[in-house]
């Protein structure tokens, strides 16, 4: 195992910054997800630490060792590729055994790892099947097994799952997350898709146009997001341009502007970002589940707002309701149950915003309007 560390690397191709003063520092053991919209600078990072690339500036260390300069051979890292990059013209165990015999390891040797990992990854008996004979999942477990039968300090895995479809995805999270807890090895995982970081990391580094926005277990990156890009990106989001008005005892009083909401919403004074709040250029959010639905006895209670129904799309387990609120629509999940079914569009509601589910964030990314 290794630890990683990067400090401040830049890389830029041409006029282009594509990681712009990168810091991280990712733990021995750990599944740490680089995620983000494509072009976001994470395959990037993940090429300057597997040796593809060299930054531009910066450092990048595997425990005290400077490997920045260090050819990729050299690294002692594992690379399971998009595309798979696998050896159409070889069999299961030729694919798995190549990066040892270019390593020049004795026969006897190679064959007990490579039917070692074979069995771990539940191959052994495709040992001499053609790749190409492979289902997409099977030929997933072929790249893994290559990857791993070097026995590498660090793990590296781009977008590996985007070919495969939904029910193949959720068996391959599975068996990566075994696989990486099996090997306890170092893991850094590239993708797009938020729920494969939030079900599969031990941290997350949040990536928009080559800058990492926030770094946090899954609970804190969706629950306390740092900014309006982190918010909106991971998972539904209520956001609503506001100014803080006054602080006392605990709590603040926002303004939501453009008179979206006839009166301030309460917020606990600790849900509030701690840089870059001030004055204008922040925003309420609210994740949809925290929301309530309360009958009209409420309707003087704090944050508590009458409304009307626009829209109600049915998931099974839960209802998604777009209430109108004065100048302000409000996206609510709630539970399929008694109150759901009662619910219709066109009638009045009144939702309650609790204070304590509210987070106080500045907005990078414009008005979320």
């Amino acid at each position: 195992m290794a630890s990683i560390q990067i400090d401040s690397v830049q890389k830029t191709f041409g006029k282009v910054t594509a990681v712009d003063h990168l810091d991280l520092a990712i733990k021995d053991g750990e599944f740490f997800t680089f995620l983000g919209p494509s072009g976001c600078g994470k395959t990037t990072t993940l090429r300057m630490i597997a040796g593809f690339y060299y930054p531009t500036k910066g450092v990048v260390r595997f425990g005290d060792k400077d490997m920045t300069r260090v050819p990729p051979e050299k690294r002692n890292t594992g690379m399971v590729f998009q595309n798979y990059a696998l050896f159409p013209h070889m069999t299961v165990f030729e694919n798995v055994a190549f990066g040892l015999r270019v390593r020049k390891l004795n026969i006897k040797e190679v064959k007990a790892r490579v039917k070692n990992v074979l069995e771990k990854v539940r191959l052994d008996q495709y040992a001499e099947r053609q790749v190409s004979q492979l289902s997409g999942g099977q030929q997933q477990r072929v790249a893994l097994a290559r990857a791993l039968v070097i026995e590498p300090e660090i793990l590296l895995l781009d977008e590996p799952l985007s070919n495969l479809d939904a029910k193949l995805r959720d068996e391959m999270r599975s068996e990566i997350l075994r696989l990486q807890k099996e090997y306890n090895i170092t893991t850094i995982y590239v993708t797009h898709d938020q729920a494969e970081a939030l079900s599969m990391s031990d941290r997350i580094a949040v990536f928009n146009y080559g800058v990492c926005h926030q770094v946090g277990t899954p609970a804190e990156i969706y629950n306390e997001p740092a900014n309006d890009f982190v918010a909106s990106f991971i998972g539904e989001i209520n956001l609503l341009p506001a100014s803080i008005e006054e602080r006392e005892g605990g709590l603040a009083h926002a303004t939501v502007l453009n008179g979206a909401l006839p009166r301030p919403v309460a917020v606990r004074q600790h849900n509030i970002a701690k840089t870059g709040t001030d004055g204008q250029g922040t925003a309420l959010a609210i994740r949809p589940e925290a929301i309530n639905l309360v009958d009209s006895s409420r309707s003087e209670d704090e944050n508590v707002f009458p409304g009307v129904i626009k829209e109600i799309h049915f998931f099974g387990s839960v209802i998604n309701v777009m209430v109108q609120v004065d100048n302000q629509p409000i996206r609510v999940h709630t539970l399929n149950g008694e109150v759901s079914r009662s619910l219709h569009v066109g009638s009045p509601v009144f939702v309650e915003l609790p204070k304590e589910r509210i987070r106080v964030i500045p907005m990078v990314s414009g008005d979320p309007s």
